[in-house]
């Protein structure tokens, strides 16, 4: 899953890792990201220290059967981790989606965290290049957008699981608060919300009008996210018969 900042990636990451089928992996590249760029992020050292900034080791276990004997792997990206300088090809190897949210309200968010964030910050501009790689492997996109998903979470799952091949779970709804092992050392600076929900919540109301300093960077998003948004899944937008898990 191919995410920006905001959007409800890790809520996803806590629907998955409650399936009985699946484990799940919290943004692999993000060590080898900080590593490389040089930027200041809460944690930075923490994080570095803590999880393989060697993007090589990391795609081998990416790319590798599940452990345990799991059937899916789930893995939450975030897609300015995938820098320049990584390699694509084991892209081939996973079947990918990509996770979207309405560019006023993402940016509403992220301007919270990152007072001044720029165009490759949000992660839109690399999500439409791994769409375009993956389509150049045959594989039909998935965009998921976080205002459906929250909208109508049980049907917008189902929708991705047919899509996907795998059974519903009633599992992904709801989960019990608290942190998970998968989490991410950087979980203490950016999960609290995550950490004590128990389900999908609201998008809440529109987002207020963000500093006139940000209009540009947000006419900026608007065609990446329109492109996404194009492409994006439907509630009734299912093939296959996937049964369902209980």
């Amino acid at each position: 899953m191919w995410s920006g900042p905001r959007t409800i990636s890790t809520t996803l990451l806590r629907a998955w890792g409650n399936r009985d089928d699946t484990v799940v992996v919290d943004e692999p590249l993000y060590a080898h990201y900080l590593a490389t760029t040089g930027v200041d992020h809460p944690g930075r050292a923490e994080v570095i220290a803590a999880h393989d900034p060697d993007w090589r080791r990391v795609v081998a276990r990416l790319t590798a059967p599940p452990p345990g004997g799991a059937a899916i792997s789930y893995q939450k990206h975030m897609a300015h981790h995938l820098l320049p300088t990584v390699e694509r090809g084991w892209l081939a190897e996973l079947r990918h989606a990509f996770l979207i949210r309405e560019p006023a309200r993402m940016l509403a968010s992220l301007v919270q965290v990152t007072p001044y964030p720029t165009l490759a910050d949000t992660g839109l501009t690399q999500q439409a290049e791994i769409l375009e790689a993956v389509t150049a492997l045959g594989q039909r996109p998935l965009v998921l957008d976080a205002g459906d998903v929250l909208a109508a979470p049980e049907p917008m799952l189902r929708a991705l699981c047919q899509r996907l091949g795998v059974g519903f779970s009633d599992r992904m709804l709801s989960w019990p608060a608290g942190p998970r092992d998968t989490d991410g050392v950087w979980a203490r600076w950016w999960y609290d919300a995550v950490i004590a929900s128990t389900g999908f919540g609201q998008d809440g109301p529109p987002a207020r009008p963000l500093p006139g300093r940000l209009e540009p960077l947000l006419a900026a998003c608007r065609p990446y996210y329109e492109r996404l948004h194009r492409l994006r899944l439907r509630s009734d937008d299912r093939t296959g018969d996937a049964a369902d898990l209980r």
